[in-house]
């Protein structure tokens, strides 16, 4: 198996980086691809009560379990399958069922934060921020968040202005000068995504006639 290539897909919540990193996952499945959602890396909150569970700042960095992100990614990049957590947003925690990920050619990791932390930002070959107007976002929040996860329109509005906003101004937007690649619109922007589809064909190219040598 040649050298994986690690994509990072970052971007504030709605920004349409899951989008992207679909769409990528769309292009390279002739590939061997495999996509890393850094939303199953939340910590696991089964020994606290439910009331407890849900004053969790998901939009914080100590929300996340970075070190078992990092330790997994490391895996993978060796060629070693891992197991990865799955992550209940009803109960607030962890379920107990994993889900076995094989190693591929591509690994698409996607998530807010993940260029936040400078251990797993060095691990990736390409660094990509979705920046998407707030608006956008905000809207694009409240649907999935009343849709998907069952929450009223009055928590989502207090929960963005009082935790999502104020964090994403502190943590997610100053990630954007890591990246090697923002684009503008997210999945819309069919020039940015074909440019960078073009990219990791060649390095997997490159990376292939290393191997080879």
């Amino acid at each position: 198996m040649r050298n994986p290539v690690l994509i990072g897909v970052a971007g504030g919540s709605g920004s349409g980086k899951t989008t992207v990193a679909r769409e990528l996952f769309r292009q390279f499945q002739n590939d061997s691809v495999t996509m890393i959602e850094q939303d199953s890396y939340y910590k696991n909150q089964d020994h606290l009560k439910m009331e407890e569970r849900q004053l969790t700042n998901y939009d914080h960095p100590f929300a996340f379990d970075n070190d078992l992100m990092l330790s997994h990614l490391q895996d993978l990049l060796k060629g070693k399958a891992i197991e990865k957590p799955i992550y209940d947003f009803k109960e607030h925690t962890r379920k107990k069922e994993t889900l076995l990920i094989e190693p591929k050619d591509v690994i698409i990791l996607e998530g807010m934060l993940i260029l936040e932390d400078e251990r797993i930002r060095g691990l990736m070959d390409i660094k990509v921020f979705v920046d998407t107007d707030a608006d956008v976002r905000i809207v694009r929040r409240m649907l999935r968040d009343i849709e998907e996860r069952g929450r009223s329109m009055e928590s989502v509005v207090n929960q963005y202005l009082n935790v999502v906003r104020p964090m994403h101004l502190q943590f997610i937007e100053p990630t954007k000068r890591y990246a090697d690649v923002i684009i503008p619109e997210g999945g819309y922007n069919r020039v940015a995504l074909d440019l960078l589809s073009t990219k990791i064909s060649n390095i997997l190219l490159e990376k292939q006639q290393l191997a080879n040598t």
